[in-house]
């Protein structure tokens, strides 16, 4: 993974056919996705459950781009090694799904992935100071985590704004994860984001069987933030 500021689309597969995940990402990819977003919940931290390890080294081998894993569990330190060894080149945790958080980003680069910090919309960005150099990507929640579909939180965009000035000239990602369409994805990317989690914004319309929506999908949000 070579660093750039370009916005990239990262399809999330909670929106995809869960029947279908190789053949869904295949097919996503082809039309242009430059990630692949999986959301492990654990019906703790969020209210809802989807996925372990076992489905992500199982859709590992569909995955030409870049597998990028969101942790939406707590605690995060027992599963980490166990999410490596299942194929993610991103590992994001939550900073609110522990009491130390600098240990488990250790934990992430330790074991060989680039570390995502994750924020939900109601904490501020003053405790990430002294673990910037520890990040290579953090995630702001526009959406309260648990759930697809739900809709676009407003006040994240000065948030983004504060986080991108604090970042700096530092190689780190900012990706927006929740509520994503052509109308906020420029909101985004403007305030500094690069990397935009979209599910149903990019899955609506198609199927394995009929993908060309998928990419018309991933190329109005590329044409909104153009």
């Amino acid at each position: 993974m070579s660093f750039d500021r370009s916005v990239k689309i990262a399809p999330s597969i909670l929106s995809a056919d869960f029947a279908n995940f190789g053949a869904e990402i295949e097919a996503v990819e082809a039309q242009g996705a430059d990630w692949i977003h999986v959301d492990v919940m654990d019906g703790h931290f969020v209210p809802n459950l989807t996925f372990g390890p076992p489905l992500c080294a199982a859709i590992r081998k569909h995955i030409n781009t870049v597998m990028d894993v969101h942790l939406m569990i707590s605690p995060v330190d027992p599963y980490i090694q166990a999410f490596a060894d299942a194929g993610a080149d991103v590992l994001t945790a939550h900073l609110e799904a522990g009491p130390h958080i600098h240990r488990t980003l250790q934990a992430i680069r330790g074991a060989g992935c680039k570390a995502g910090l994750a924020l939900n919309p109601g904490t501020g960005i003053e405790d990430i100071e002294y673990l910037l150099d520890m990040v290579d990507l953090i995630c702001v929640m526009t959406v309260n985590p648990g759930f697809g579909g739900q809709k676009f939180i407003h006040s994240q965009i000065e948030k983004v704004k504060k986080l991108r000035a604090m970042i700096g000239d530092r190689p780190i990602h900012i990706q927006i994860d929740g509520g994503i369409t052509p109308e906020t994805a420029p909101l985004m990317a403007s305030a500094g984001a690069d990397v935009l989690v979209a599910g149903s914004a990019v899955f609506k319309g198609g199927s394995v069987s009929n993908p060309a929506p998928y990419g018309e999908n991933i190329r109005a949000i590329r044409a909104a933030v153009a």
